[in-house]
């Protein structure tokens, strides 16, 4: 698969507007990230993925909005005004939306940073993520720190970027502060009912929850939730064949019970979103589902309730299982973890059928010596996947085993995220639309090797690896953004 092209408008930021309820504003950066130097032009394709359906003809752009879409028997290219580029047999989709990814600026850029992190995700195909409030020193959990996150974006973005706020108990209970925060334009609040191993981002509980929920209602924008809540499974350590090293030591320390425990709680507020409740215009995400099993009948049945919820997987629970975890490979150690196969079949199988609602990356990267690569120790090792630059590529070399369709990757990955963080202008590829889009070719393979280019600040990720099979994971041979609006042929 070769992405080739990254196409589009300026990229900047999201920003709210004073004084404007539920508005927000993109605030550009001081360079253009299109790789196209034209103000007017038409791309033509033999795969152009839109809403309805994949059709060969031309899209239209003018000053980075789609204007037109054209299908080949109405196109005649000699009678166009501006420039035309012809792809031939290469697919034209939507920029992909990572609506998670944990870029840790400010505060700790050394484990990645706007920079390195959004020319990752530039080369993996996303025109847009939407930023963590936790990973970063200091959590955004209030207007001054957003503030704090702003200047740090401002340095060097190569995709559009927006920002979620921190729920945490300091604010939870003050809805002026929230109003602040969500004015100043975060997309929506993130919270974590468990420990998030971040000590300036403490857990929440129920009331929290409750009280946060009855905010965003103003604003119709999403509370995001990890959700485990921490059960007792601290009698593995009263065994010594519990070696620390073993993946399957980790695994009995966060079981597919937390996530129910969690999901099972939030469900009970969940219902206060419905049409004529008291959080109406609210809506529950759950990010990072890994249990296919209880965690996901619940979530389906609140669905069916009319309950406003959504759920997310991640590529690294769709690509990997428990048992090819080598012991010491601490590269695999996410949170929720990475469970058995049987499981991944599930989660593949609750994401074709619409039970799950969208993929995002997690991308959650430290410093290699918080991996702790050579003690192995998957207890102490620091739990995040790094990925954003291979996410596109994971979901398309696993999922066209499982018979993936072009409309379901842009449905995955483009609309529906677009629809969580309210960007009617983003998503798909439509007339009257940002012109966020990328251009690949699903079949051109090669192996995932040292010799392809890696943005990543930090290339330590379960991607790059050998499996027992011994096959390489087939990804993309990209074309790679040397700075911003500058794309080189690799």
């Amino acid at each position: 698969m070769e992405i080739a092209y990254l196409l589009g408008n300026r990229c900047g930021y999201l920003q709210g507007d004073a004084g404007q309820l539920n508005t927000l504003s993109l605030q550009f950066s001081t360079s253009d990230c299109s790789l196209l130097p034209y103000n007017h032009y038409w791309i033509t394709s033999k795969g152009i993925v839109t809403p309805r359906g994949v059709i060969s003809g031309a899209v239209e752009v003018k000053e980075g909005i789609i204007v037109s879409i054209v299908k080949e028997e109405d196109w005649q290219g000699n009678s166009k005004r501006g420039q035309i580029i012809d792809y031939d047999e290469a697919v034209i989709m939507p920029g992909l939306i990572d609506v998670h990814a944990h870029l840790d600026d400010p505060g700790r850029a050394e484990w990645e940073g706007f920079p390195s992190g959004t020319k990752a995700a530039a080369a993996g195909g996303i025109t847009m993520l939407i930023d963590m409030p936790l990973n970063s020193f200091p959590s955004t959990v209030s207007v001054e720190t957003l503030r704090l996150k702003l200047e740090a974006a401002e340095k060097s973005i190569y995709v559009d970027v927006g920002f979620w706020g921190g729920l945490v108990p300091e604010n939870a209970f003050n809805a002026s502060s929230l109003d602040a925060l969500l004015s100043a334009g975060v997309l929506g609040l993130k919270s974590f009912m468990c420990p998030s191993g971040i000590n300036d981002f403490p857990m929440t509980n129920a009331s929290h929850i409750k009280e946060g929920l009855s905010v965003l209602a103003k604003y119709r924008r999403p509370l995001l939730v990890h959700a485990e809540i921490q059960l007792d499974s601290e009698n593995y350590l009263e065994d010594d064949a519990n070696d620390p090293r073993h993946y399957s030591t980790y695994l009995k320390t966060r079981p597919p019970a937390w996530e129910e425990a969690a999901i099972r709680e939030l469900l009970t507020l969940s219902k206060d979103t419905r049409i004529g409740g008291p959080a109406e215009g609210a809506h529950l995400h759950v990010v990072h589902l890994s249990d296919s099993g209880s965690s996901l009948q619940l979530l389906k049945e609140a669905k069916r309730s009319g309950d406003s919820v959504t759920v997310e997987t991640c590529p690294h629970y769709l690509a990997f299982s428990a048992e090819e975890i080598q012991d010491g490979d601490t590269r695999f150690k996410c949170a929720p973890p990475i469970r058995d196969a049987a499981n991944k079949e599930a989660l593949w199988k609750a994401l074709l059928e619409g039970d799950i609602d969208m993929l995002s990356s997690d991308h959650s990267p430290t410093v290699p010596e918080l991996k702790l690569l050579n003690e192995g120790n998957f207890l102490k090792a620091w739990g995040g996947v790094s990925s954003l630059q291979f996410v596109f590529p994971v979901t398309w070399s696993y999922g066209r085993n499982y018979g993936v369709t072009l409309e379901q990757l842009a449905l995955w990955w483009s609309e529906r995220p677009a629809k969580l963080i309210g960007q009617d202008s983003k998503g798909s590829i439509e007339v009257g639309k940002h012109a966020d889009i990328f251009v690949w070719e699903p079949n051109t393979d090669f192996e995932l090797n040292d010799d392809l280019p890696i943005y990543l600040k930090h290339p330590v990720s379960p991607f790059q690896c050998r499996y027992p099979t011994g096959y390489w994971l087939q990804f993309t041979q990209l074309t790679h953004l040397l700075s911003p609006g500058l794309g080189v042929d690799s």
